[in-house]
C-alpha cells in the first residue's frame, strides 16, 4: 500500500490527564500517531449508490403504487465509474435478506409491465440482495451485496492509495402492502442469524487487512465508545486502500439484535448507528445539518472524536426549493466526515432547470475537515492527482 502523507517524527499524548499515549501504537496494521486522521477529512458519498430509474413502460405504474413517484426517477453509474470518475468516496447500499434465494426474483411491477426483471440467475440464488423498494422500485447496477462490493474491491485494488471508504448499509424488509397482489413476504432483520450472514458476506469480499472494524479500535478494556472518544481513530495512511461499515438504520431492533452480546460490536463488521453515552457508539448517522441547533450538534460530535454521516439535499424537494444550496453548505460546515447526495455531477438536476451539484474543489475525493483537521492538512495530497478524473 502506498503512502502520500508523513506522519510527524514524534509521538504526542491524547490527553495528558488521562496519561494515555498513542506513541507507535498499531493493530490489525493500523496506527496511531500525530498524523493526520481517517476522522479528520470530509468525503462525498452518493445516496442510493446502486440505483437505476425505472424503464419508461413502467413508469405509469410507478406513478400509481408511490407516493412523490418523481423522488425515484434518478440514475447512478456503476459504483467503480462513481469512484473512477465522480470522485465518490461513500456509498450506501439497501439490502434485503435471502437467505434460501429467489424472493424478489419477479417483482409484481417487472410482472404487470411486461419490463425485463432482474437476472434470475443472481436472484435466485441464496444470499443478501440489493434494491430499492421490493416489487416497485427494483432497478440496480448490482443486484447483491457480494456483487456490489467486488465492484468496489476491484476499483480498490487498482488505486491502492485512495481514502477509506465508509459503506452505509440499510437493513430493509419487503413492502407489506402488495403482498395480496403476489408481493414478496417481509423478512425482518432483527434476526442475529441473518445479521451474521451479512457479515459473512462482508468478509467473503474483503479480507481483515482490507477493513476497518470495532476490533481494531478498542484498545485494553475500553468499551468501543472509549477507545474511540480517548485515543481516536487510526493514522490516514495506515488507512488507505481499505473500506468499513456502517449501519444506516437508527437504535431499534435491527442494532439491538445485532449488537446482542457483543456490547462493543466484538467480531462484528459494522459500526451501528448509536447514541452518545452507548458502548458501542463510534458512529452517528445526523441527516440534517440545517440550523444552528443541528450543524452545532454535528460539530459537538466530530469534535468529540465520532464519526458523522449527514446529508446535502433531499430529493427533490431541496432543488425545486427557494434555497437549493443551503443544506449543501450546512453539510460541508458541520464537518460531517461523509456528506451524501443525490447529486454528485452537473447535469443530474437540469431536468429541472436547476444547476446543482455537490463535489470538492476540482473535483478532488476528499478534504480537510473544517471542524477537527490539523493545521498541517491543508498542505497534504488526500489523494494522488492522477486519481481526479473529470
Amino acid at each position: 500500500m502506498g503512502h502520500i502523507v508523513k506522519a510527524a517524527a514524534a509521538c504526542s499524548l491524547i490527553s495528558s490527564a488521562l496519561g494515555s499515549s498513542t506513541c507507535g501504537y498499531t493493530k490489525n496494521g493500523l496506527k496511531w500517531t500525530n498524523a493526520v486522521r481517517m476522522n479528520e477529512i470530509q468525503v462525498i458519498g452518493t445516496h442510493n449508490s446502486y440505483h437505476l430509474e425505472a424503464p419508461v413502460e413502467a413508469k405509469q405504474v410507478q406513478t400509481e403504487l408511490l407516493p412523490n413517484v418523481t423522488n425515484y426517477w434518478y440514475s447512478h453509474p456503476s459504483l467503480d465509474i462513481q469512484a473512477e470518475y465522480m470522485s465518490i468516496r461513500n456509498f450506501e447500499l439497501d439490502v434485503f435478506a435471502d437467505p434460501d434465494g429467489g424472493r424478489y426474483a419477479r417483482p409484481l411491477i417487472t410482472e404487470r409491465t411486461g419490463t425485463e426483471p432482474p437476472p434470475e440467475d443472481v436472484m435466485n440464488k441464496p444470499g443478501v440482495k440489493v434494491l430499492h423498494v421490493s416489487d416497485v422500485d427494483v432497478w440496480s447496477t448490482c443486484h447483491t451485496l457480494i456483487d456490489c462490493l467486488k465492484v468496489v474491491k476491484k476499483w480498490s485494488q487498482v488505486h491502492p492509495d485512495h481514502v477509506p471508504i465508509p459503506f452505509m448499509i440499510e437493513f430493509k424488509t419487503a413492502e407489506t402492502g402488495f403482498i395480496e397482489a403476489g408481493g414478496a413476504t417481509p423478512l425482518p432483520w432483527n434476526d442475529t442469524a441473518l445479521l451474521d450472514g451479512v457479515d459473512e458476506e462482508i468478509r467473503s469480499v474483503f479480507a481483515p487487512e482490507e477493513l476497518i472494524t470495532a476490533d481494531d479500535l478498542r484498545q485494553g478494556k475500553l468499551t468501543l465508545e472509549q477507545s474511540v472518544l480517548t485515543y481516536g481513530w487510526p493514522d490516514l495512511d495506515s488507512a488507505r486502500g481499505r473500506v468499513l461499515f456502517l449501519m444506516d438504520n437508527g437504535p431499534g431492533p435491527i442494532r439491538d439484535a445485532y449488537a446482542t452480546g457483543r456490547p462493543s460490536l466484538e467480531g462484528r463488521v459494522l459500526f451501528t448507528n448509536s447514541e452518545p453515552g452507548e458502548s458501542d457508539c463510534a458512529f452517528q448517522k445526523l441527516n440534517d445539518p440545517r440550523g444552528e441547533e443541528n450543524i452545532a450538534n454535528i460539530r459537538r460530535q466530530v469534535e468529540a472524536g465520532y464519526w458523522v454521516r449527514t446529508r446535502s439535499d433531499e430529493p427533490v424537494g431541496t432543488i425545486l426549493g427557494n434555497d437549493v444550496t443551503g443544506m449543501r453548505d450546512a453539510a460541508f460546515a458541520s464537518g460531517a466526515q461523509i456528506v451524501s447526495t443525490d447529486f454528485p455531477a452537473y447535469g443530474m438536476t437540469s431536468r429541472w432547470h436547476v444547476d446543482y451539484a455537490v463535489r470538492f474543489k476540482g473535483g478532488k475525493a476528499a478534504a480537510c475537515n473544517p471542524v477537527n483537521a490539523p493545521a498541517n492538512c491543508q498542505a497534504l495530497e488526500l489523494e494522488p492527482e492522477e486519481y481526479v478524473r473529470n
